[in-house]
């Protein structure tokens, strides 16, 4: 039970802190400096108010200088995060599947915060958590292990970069960002080649009542693809005995 609850809680503070790197990255801001601080009054937060959901609980989701109302969107990515988090312990343990499960759940939700508000994914936390996943299999099956994933991620980051190339094509326009491209040699790396193409056709479906909505509602009819590539790779890791059945037909 107590672990459950740290393991909880440790989600809500990388939660918080992902909605800071996803939002400051994405607007070409230091992570460092200024500290975090109100956005209208610029009042500089003191410790107790920096605690991922009671913080925002006790002030009543307003600042405590200005009394402007705080985004709701910090409270859901810590909420949301935790639970990601206890989710994945309940069903891993501290194993080192529990580990891959953290990175991508990691990836969820700054793939959440970056694509949908700003329509990019952010290349540094890539980069960091493909060198993560690559140690991680190093450490826990070898170097030939590790290689051999490393090779199945580059076939499904070239995949998908012909993807593009047929989509840019056939729609001339750019069909795919450099984000998604990237993104999947995580997926490759992750799952393996069969199962990152099973992934972008999973990808693909859920976004389509999104991208149908978008055309009727919105103005812009850009689709961020990213945050449905991040929910294809999550479902089949998290119900992996599920879909491993399907190698049997591709």
């Amino acid at each position: 039970m107590m672990n459950s609850i740290f393991i909880f809680i440790i989600g809500t503070i990388f939660g918080s802190f992902y909605y800071v790197v996803g939002t400051r990255l994405s607007n070409n801001e230091s992570l460092i400096s200024p500290r975090s601080h109100c956005t209208y009054c610029n009042h500089v937060l003191k410790p107790y108010e920096l605690i991922p959901i009671v913080s925002y609980l006790i002030l009543k989701g307003k600042c405590h200088s200005c009394h402007k109302k705080i985004s709701k969107e910090y409270i859901i990515y810590e909420l949301f995060t935790g639970i990601l988090f206890l989710v994945g312990y309940l069903k891993f343990g501290l194993t080192y599947e529990f580990c891959i499960y953290l990175i991508i759940s990691s990836l969820l939700v700054l793939i959440f915060i970056t694509d949908f508000k700003y329509m990019i994914i952010l290349d540094s936390p890539l980069i960091i958590f493909s060198i993560l996943i690559i140690c991680l299999k190093w450490y826990s099956f070898g170097l030939t292990e590790a290689l051999f994933s490393i090779l199945q991620g580059i076939l499904a980051f070239l995949t998908m970069l012909l993807i593009r190339q047929i989509g840019n094509a056939i729609f001339k326009r750019e069909s795919l960002g450099g984000g998604d491209i990237k993104f999947q040699f995580i997926v490759g790396l992750i799952l393996g080649y069969k199962f990152s193409m099973i992934s972008l056709i999973l990808a693909t479906f859920i976004a389509l009542p999104y991208a149908v909505a978008t055309m009727y509602i919105k103005e812009n009819k850009e689709v961020p693809f990213g945050p449905f590539l991040v929910s294809g790779l999550y479902l089949i890791y998290f119900f992996y005995e599920k879909f491993k059945y399907l190698l049997y037909f591709i």
